[in-house]
């Protein structure tokens, strides 16, 4: 995908498309991962710009993430080919320049200033912004909203109850209803969308085949940092990442855990730059058929405390890794309750702006009207 250029005597050379997206990127998941693979599609390079926390703390009310583990999350993402740390929150045609970038991308719902305006307004008007579809079915309210209620509705073959249903009727609802962009809507997994997040590659004759497992839970940097060290096992790694069903890891976890469910982890992972296979409803005890059928000469973990590694360390291919990192799941979990009643506001907040803004864009139909 490339486009003419000037160079010399008139004579037309290509060049690549460059794409820019900005955001927050907090609580990373498989939406944010959907909107930077269709960016990408858009073009031929893709840079991700990320806003500092003192600038999300301002416009939006405070990150669940620093900027650091955020910078290093984006950068995980497969589609992402460089990241632009500290992007200013409104998008502006002097950011795109500065970075040599054509257009840049962003999903069809909205982002608003702490004033209410829309911040690619600028690149709008110029003709240099391109829209993307809004993934359906998850956003960091929702997640939220799963973390502090406490409930396992929003798992896999469970009924939904009605504390959940009251939950995606009224989480970060403000008093005037639901903006169609904050509110809460069911995932539907897809066969397709399996396809365009997976790589299609099969593992080739020099390949190290190295199998993880667990449930990969909120994928977060804690699991970046061990799939990267995992990465540097071998010269060419082929990482199978094997994710428990939903109930087993309620079994081992207890609570309400998972709070993504099997589906949504699926592609959480399978975005991840590091892995290359993901093997949907693995079982908790790594068997010697799974290990012969993918050809695995390596089973790494960076838990003692995991159990179901007996017949991989019976074959001698059991490997323990530091991941250098103790952020887990539990812990964010922590910071989300710790925090619950900022983050509460934040949505409320968000949502009323949309309403705001949604209800101008109606006023404005009826008088063409």
């Amino acid at each position: 995908m490339l486009r003419n250029g000037a160079a010399g005597g008139g004579a037309a050379a290509q060049r690549p498309v460059r794409v820019w997206c900005d955001g927050c990127y907090d609580m990373v998941h498989y939406g944010h991962s959907n909107q930077l693979r269709q960016a990408r599609a858009m073009g031929d390079y893709l840079i991700v710009g990320v806003h500092t926390d003192e600038e999300i703390a301002k416009h939006k009310g405070p990150p669940v993430f620093t900027q650091e583990e955020r910078y290093k999350m984006v950068q995980a993402i497969k589609w992402v080919d460089e990241i632009a740390p500290g992007a200013p929150y409104v998008t502006t045609l002097e950011t795109l320049d500065k970075y040599n970038c054509d257009f840049c991308v962003h999903g069809d719902d909205i982002t608003l200033t702490i004033d209410g305006k829309d911040t690619y307004e600028e690149v709008k008007t110029a003709g240099r912004y391109r829209e993307c579809k809004r993934t359906q079915g998850v956003s960091t309210t929702d997640l939220v909203g799963r973390m502090l209620l406490m409930t396992k509705a929003h798992h896999s073959n469970i009924d939904e109850d009605l504390d959940y249903r009251k939950h995606t009727d009224n989480f970060g609802k403000g008093p005037k209803g639901h903006s169609p962009w904050t509110g809460v809507s069911q995932f539907l997994q897809t066969s397709q969308k399996i396809i365009q997040f997976a790589s299609g590659k099969e593992p080739q004759p020099g390949d190290t085949i190295i199998y993880v497992a667990g449930a990969f839970d909120l994928f977060h940097i804690g699991h970046v940092d061990f799939l990267e060290k995992v990465h540097q096992l071998a010269e060419r790694p082929y990482i199978i990442a094997g994710l428990h069903f939903d109930q087993e890891v309620n079994r081992y976890k207890g609570k309400n855990y998972p709070i993504m469910n099997i589906h949504e982890r699926t592609l959480s992972v399978l975005a991840c730059r590091y892995v290359s296979e993901v093997v949907i409803g693995a079982p908790y005890a790594v068997t010697a058929d799974l290990l012969d059928h993918f050809k695995v000469s390596r089973c790494v973990w960076t838990y003692t405390k995991m159990l179901g590694f007996d017949e991989p360390k019976r074959r001698g291919i059991f490997q323990l890794v530091d991941s250098g990192s103790n952020l887990t799941t539990d812990l964010i979990v922590q910071r989300i309750i710790k925090n619950r009643l900022e983050f509460e506001a934040r949505n409320q907040k968000k949502e009323a702006k949309e309403l705001a803004v949604l209800e101008a864009m109606k006023r404005l139909e009826e008088e063409k009207h």
